[in-house]
This record gives structure tokens, sequence and C-alpha cells, in this order.
């Protein structure tokens, strides 16, 4: 194979986007607007494709360049690439990837033990569900399959050569004790240290070996393995200079920023069709134009931009996230069979701008206190409508806002549509709040059910002086912490003073 140069796309091409196509579609982008891979002698993609269309998976010209690029070999026949990242919108078909590396694997590259991770288990059994009915499909492969195994635990499926894939969710254990030759981390765009230390040194005893990230758009703290990713690709873009062991593939826009001056060619505009085309390569096969544009009204620029368009927010540098509570310390609190009990307290906020707000909730849960985030959604019209329904539905003791922040002005309308006096901390409260928050977290008496916007908020949150103690803020502007804010104060609220409502006199003249 010819080297793949390293390249930021300023426009689109007949190549990248054929635009509209000979049927009169419109398509996007075939090849991503920011790549950055090592030089290759040869690829072992066209393999995979082919082992792919045999097996009933015909794969789109976006799919197949990745391959193409991602499995470039040296020379000597070892891979170019150590490290392959995808980063690309969702539903876009980053699936379909994984299913011919896996195959190509199996059947191919004689690759002795292949791990796939995700951060929901389910995600890792649909995976694992697809591959199974593309074998299964073609009886040339099914012939040589020993097992397909679904024990808990020892979910993959094994050859008869000894060969197999696993099938794991992530943790700070999973994938110890196995050995890999390629290791594909689904989901990366929720992926820190905890899981890169389990499974990551999976592949170091093996000599040709390939760890593999796909995702979609940053989020925050969680993206931060993501995050270093495309920190060496984007220097390897601006320098012209390849990293030496990874080939990195996005798919993504630049946006117009207020600075930008009228008539601005240099960035894009998040309501365009080009945008979408830029931004998603499925367009035209599987994402239809009109109805994918749609999702910016219900999602809001923001919202439609990171999901749908690509753009992301990343950490800077692991050191400048989980300022307050550390990462480990947090994810170590987490209990899938965590859950609120009796008494209930909520809690509402919102960012300053009103672009996203949260509802929380705590209660008690075996001596000591859940917390969880009911509800976090763009926009702020919403909130009213689903209080309402939590309250029918769980009657929790108080709901909590804080009067002086951004949420203060649903106050009035949360009581009238309620029928409740909202419970409203002053500022010494929210610090004995904070406080309450922190102690309970090192005191390891809080648990929580490991929700990505609650550990975005915590790994973008920092102190903000308030008197002689403090409150949260926000690292950055980009940065939510409405979720943190709402459990913080739900879990207040389960001790605070509750005033009842005033009785009308004439309630009690029988």
């Amino acid at each position: 194979m010819t080297s793949l140069a390293t390249e930021k796309s300023a426009g689109p091409s007949s190549a990248r986007s054929p635009l509209p196509g000979s049927d009169g579609r419109a398509y996007g982008w075939q090849k991503p607007p920011i790549q950055s891979a090592p030089p290759s002698a040869s690829t072992a993609g066209q393999e995979a494709i082919d082992l792919a269309a045999k097996a009933g998976l015909h794969l789109d010209p976006w799919q197949q360049h990745v391959l193409r690029v991602a499995m470039g070999e040296k020379p000597d026949g070892t891979w170019s690439a150590d490290e392959v990242c995808v980063n690309i919108p969702r539903q876009n078909g980053k699936g379909a990837i994984i299913e011919a590396r896996v195959l190509w694997g199996l059947f191919i590259g004689g690759e002795q033990g292949i791990l796939v991770s995700a951060h929901e288990f389910k995600t890792a059994m649909n995976t694992m569900k697809r591959i199974e009915r593309l074998i299964r499909g073609c009886p040339d492969l099914h012939k040589r399959v020993k097992a397909y195994h679904k024990t808990v635990g020892r979910e993959g499926i094994e050859l008869h050569d000894g060969r197999e894939v696993r099938y794991v969710a992530r943790s700070r254990g999973s994938g110890r004790g196995f050995t890999a030759a390629c290791v594909i981390f689904d989901e990366c765009m929720i992926l820190g240290d905890d899981a890169m230390s389990a499974l990551a040194p999976t592949t170091d005893a093996v000599e040709n070996s390939q760890l593999w990230y796909l995702g979609s758009a940053g989020i925050g703290g969680p993206s931060q393995q993501m995050g270093r990713l495309r920190r060496r690709a984007m220097a390897a873009v601006e320098s012209g200079v390849p990293d030496p062991v990874l080939a990195y593939l996005e798919w993504s826009v630049d946006p117009h920023v207020d600075e930008c001056p009228a008539g601005c060619d240099q960035h894009d505009d998040v309501a365009s069709v080009e945008a979408l085309l830029k931004s998603n390569p499925a367009v035209g096969y599987r994402l239809p134009v009109e109805r994918t544009m749609h999702r910016r009204l219900t999602m809001g620029d923001a919202l439609y931009a990171r999901e749908r368009l690509g753009v992301g927010e990343y950490p800077s540098d692991s050191a400048e996230t989980w300022q307050v509570i550390g990462e480990d310390v947090w994810r170590a609190l987490a209990a899938a069979e965590s859950q609120p009990g009796e008494p209930l307290a909520m809690a509402i906020d919102m960012t300053p701008e009103r672009s996203h707000a949260a509802i929380g909730v705590a209660g008690e849960w075996r001596g000591g206190t859940h917390v969880e985030v009911v509800d976090h959604r763009p926009g702020t019209g919403w909130i009213l409508d689903r209080a309402a329904d939590l309250h029918e539905k769980w009657k929790p003791r108080c709901w909590v806002i804080d009067a002086a922040g951004p949420a203060g002005s649903l106050i009035a309308d949360i009581e009238e549509r309620l029928g409740v006096k909202v419970v409203q901390p002053k500022a010494r409260d929210v610090a004995v709040a904070c406080g309450r928050f922190y102690d309970a977290v090192t005191e390891q008496s809080l648990s929580h059910l490991d929700q990505a916007p609650l550990a975005t908020a915590l790994a973008g949150a920092q102190k903000r002086p308030l008197g002689d103690a403090w409150a949260w803020a926000r690292r950055i502007v980009s940065v939510d912490i409405s979720p943190l804010v709402t459990v913080t104060l739900a879990k207040w609220g389960l001790g605070a003073e509750v005033e009842e409502e005033a009785s009308d006199p004439l309630d009690n003249i029988w």
C-alpha cells in the first residue's frame, strides 16, 4: 500500500464526498477531515474487507478506507500502527469495522487472543451477537468454531485451534490475566486510566499487536484516553510528521465561534448540509439528510454539534481533571445495585447560560446515601413537566433549588406546579452541602451508578471559595456541573428543615 499522508482536509473532494452521487443522493465524506497514519508498505485491510463480504458484511467505502489505513503493514509484515483510533459520530456504522477486524483476527490473522471491551456490557454483548450471526451464516467459518461461550464472565467465541475472542465490560479488573494480540476499546469516549491499566498491558507480551479505540466525540473528563490520542494526532497533523505508532481518523467539523467575522470561510456552519456530510460518512447509506438534520431542532446546536457533527470536549491533561475528588476514589463507590431508599430528596440545577439542566435525587442506602442523576437534558423547557411526573410518582420529602443559582428563576413555577415549598439553601448551606458530599465520598458512605454526566461534571469541577468554606465551580466554561450540583443539594436536602405548606383554616371547620 502506498503511504497515506498525514492530513487535515480543508474541503470536500470527489474522493471524500460524492455530492451528489450518480443516483442523485448526497453522500458523506468517505475519507475523514482529520487523518494521521504512519507510512505503510502494504495493508491487510483488503483481506478483512473480502472476508467480511464472504460472511455477508458488505462495507461502505469509508469503512473499507479505515481498515486499509489501520491495518497497514511495514515491509517485514508487522503493523505500521500499533494503535488505531476512529473518532466518528454515532450511528455511522463503526460496529461493522469492529466485526470485520475481529473476523480477520480469528480466521486469517492467526491472533490467539482478541479482547472486545465496552463501557456498558450490553454494547459488548451486541457486538458478540452480530459477530456470531455473521460466522453462523458462513459455513466455512462456522465449522471452525469449537464453542460460542455465553456463560457469565466467559462470553466469547473459541475456535478449534485455540484462537478466541472475549467480550468484557470495562472495569479496574476486567481482562487481567488474559493475553491478547488485539484489544478493541468500543465507546472509547468513556475510557479512563483504570480500564487502560487493566486492558492495555494484555498485549505487551505479543510481539505484533494492536490497540483499537472506537468512539464518538469526547464528552469531557471521561474522554481521558481519547484526549491523549487526539492530542498526538493533532500534533502530527500540525507538524506534518505522522505519529510513529498511531493511526487516527476523525470525522468532525470545526464550527464557527463568536469571534468569526461575517462571511468566514475557515469554519463550518453547524446548521448546514455541508457540515453534516463532512462529519457523517454514512449519509447516503443509512443516514437520511433531512431527518438527521431535524435532530438539531430537538437537541439544540451544542448537543447536535457534539453527537452528530463530532465536536467534542477533551480534557487537556489528566492532571487538570478530577481536581477535587480523584477518579479512582469516585469509581470505587460505584455500585450497579445501588438505589435510593426513603426518604428521598430531589434538586434542580442548570448551567449559567441555560443550555442544559439536571434533576438529581438522594436517598438512604445501606447505612449511607445513594445519589443519582435522574435526568439531564439540553434546554430548560422540559423541567416542569418532568418534575411534576417525578413528584407524583416518588413523593420526595423536599425539592431543593439554590435561589442564587441559575435555576432560581424556576422556584415560583415549581412551587405552583407541584404545590410544595421549595427548600432554598443559603450560601452557608451550599457550603455545608458541598462539605458533606465530599466527606461522604472520603468516608465511603456514598454510592452511585457511575453515570457519565456525573463523572463528567466531577472531572471538570473545581472549588470556589465561599467564606471560610467552598462550593462547586466549573474548571472551564464548557464543563456542565449541574448534575453534580443537583446530587450535592439533594443529599443536603435529606436533612434540611422542610417548611410545611400552611393549611387553609376552612380545612379544619369540621
